[in-house]
């Protein structure tokens, strides 16, 4: 009998392994015009990623991707100095596009959405803090900086497909290439240093899922 997998109606609730992988282009950093710092490098990494779908139609669907809490390591490029790390969300909505039919097994889809990147605990590693020490000429231990990075709003596109392994489980895999750029700040008792960061990531998931 053939699989009836996403018909009109129909909800797809996805589960699995998902990747964030960082293309970044920072800004460098200019520290109280003394130095420049050659920007910073943001670090991958893997947690639980969550998909919802729901099908208007047979070729037609609305996703929600969340996940559990990303954390990622900074560091200053080519310095290997630890910068510090932040923890992230982003929830991204998109709208699908399926090819084949209601009764293919085989489903690839096209997306296109919106992204929006919530950043927050964001932490400055001692490596920095003794860095900026030597930089601004302080004894070490003096500075103590803090780091903001600014909510991102982008364009995420999404490449991806569904297996039927029956009426209801499902394998799926899926890619999206996401723009989030965010402003840095680097906050200590000398001043304040903004600088730019394009964080661009590519976004790697395979999943188990459930038609309902």
């Amino acid at each position: 009998m053939p699989a009836f997998a996403h018909e009109q109606g129909s909800w797809i609730l996805r589960a699995g392994p998902i990747v964030v992988d960082p293309h970044e282009d920072s800004d460098v950093i200019d520290v109280a015009g003394i130095v420049t710092l050659p920007g910073v490098d943001v670090k991958a990494q893997a947690q639980l990623g969550i998909t919802g779908v729901y099908m208007f139609s047979e070729r037609i669907g609305i996703e929600l991707l969340a996940a559990t809490p990303f954390t990622h390591k900074i560091e200053i490029s080519r310095l290997g100095i630890k910068a510090g790390d932040t923890k992230q969300l982003p929830p991204t909505l998109m709208a699908q596009y399926y090819f084949g039919n209601a009764q293919s097994r085989f489903r690839p889809y096209l997306g296109l959405g919106i992204n929006t990147t919530i950043f927050f605990e964001e932490d400055i590693d001692q490596e920095l803090n003794l860095a900026l020490d030597g930089i601004v000429g302080v004894p070490p231990g003096t500075v103590n900086a803090d780091l903001e990075l600014k909510q991102s709003w982008g364009i995420s596109a999404e490449a991806g497909f569904d297996y039927m392994i029956n009426d209801h489980w499902l394998v799926n895999g899926a890619l999206w290439f996401t723009d989030i750029d965010t402003e840095a700040k680097i906050k200590t008792a000398v001043g304040t240093v903004k600088f730019d960061v394009d964080v661009d990531p590519v976004v790697y998931m395979l999943s188990v899922g459930y038609r309902f």
